[in-house]
Formats: structure tokens, C-alpha cells, sequence
């Protein structure tokens, strides 16, 4: 496993089993190809799809049909997010098992906090990613 923090350069030079903390505030928001959807990462392991992210959803925002590949889960922090069985608000968490499908969206904006094994398949796209 290669985990890191990108663009985090104060990570560059630790020893291989030293702590790894993240000062949040200081990483940039990277926009997503989703309109409405940045994302700061706290740890990605590219070699195995291991991703850890912040999400902030503008208001209207919107995540197209995809299949979880392994298990994804999801806190929010603030605001609330959707799909066709339920909503999580803030405070609430919710968990996908694999395999499992569908669109997500957020009418009033939010903060979340995802968990992901791999990386979602994406069912707008050629190739799904």
C-alpha cells in the first residue's frame, strides 16, 4: 500500500511508519467532474482505490447513477444529501454495501465526510470511471 495525502507537502520526508496529520484547512478543494462537487483528499492509496475525502455540495448539486464497487460510506457534517431511499442530514451517517446502486443529490448543499474501498463505477461514461 502507497498511502498519502496529496498536496500536502509536509508529509514529503517522514519516515515510512510516522503519523500522518493532516492540518484540513490547509489542503485545497479540487473540483470533481461533477458540477457542484469539490472534494478535499485526506488519504488515497491510487495502487488499491482506498480513498478518504472531504465533499462539499453546492445547493442543486448532483452525483449520476453509479455502482458502489465495495462498501462506501458517508458522515455529514453539514447540509443534507439524497437519493431514492432516504436522506442523511447532518449528524447521520449513512453506508452502502457493494454492488449497490443509484443517483445522489443534494437540494440545500452539503459537507461530508466518504469512505471508499474502491473507487465507484459510474454508469453515465464509457468504461464507467
Amino acid at each position: 500500500m502507497v498511502a498519502r495525502t496529496p498536496n500536502y507537502p509536509a508529509h514529503e520526508g517522514l519516515a515510512a511508519l510516522a503519523s500522518r496529520y493532516v492540518e484540513v484547512a490547509k489542503l485545497p478543494w479540487q473540483p470533481t467532474r461533477f458540477a457542484g462537487i469539490e472534494m478535499k483528499i485526506l488519504l488515497q492509496d491510487e495502487e488499491s482505490g482506498l480513498l478518504t475525502a472531504l465533499f462539499r455540495w453546492a445547493p442543486g448539486a448532483r452525483l449520476p447513477l453509479h455502482e458502489h464497487v465495495a462498501i462506501e460510506q458517508s458522515f455529514v457534517l453539514e447540509g443534507s444529501f439524497r437519493d431514492e431511499q432516504g436522506v442523511c442530514r447532518a449528524g447521520d451517517y449513512v453506508w452502502r454495501p457493494a454492488g449497490s446502486r443509484h443517483e445522489a443529490w443534494s437540494e440545500e448543499g452539503c459537507l461530508l465526510l466518504a469512505f471508499f474501498l474502491k473507487p465507484n463505477r459510474f454508469l453515465d461514461t464509457e468504461g464507467g470511471r
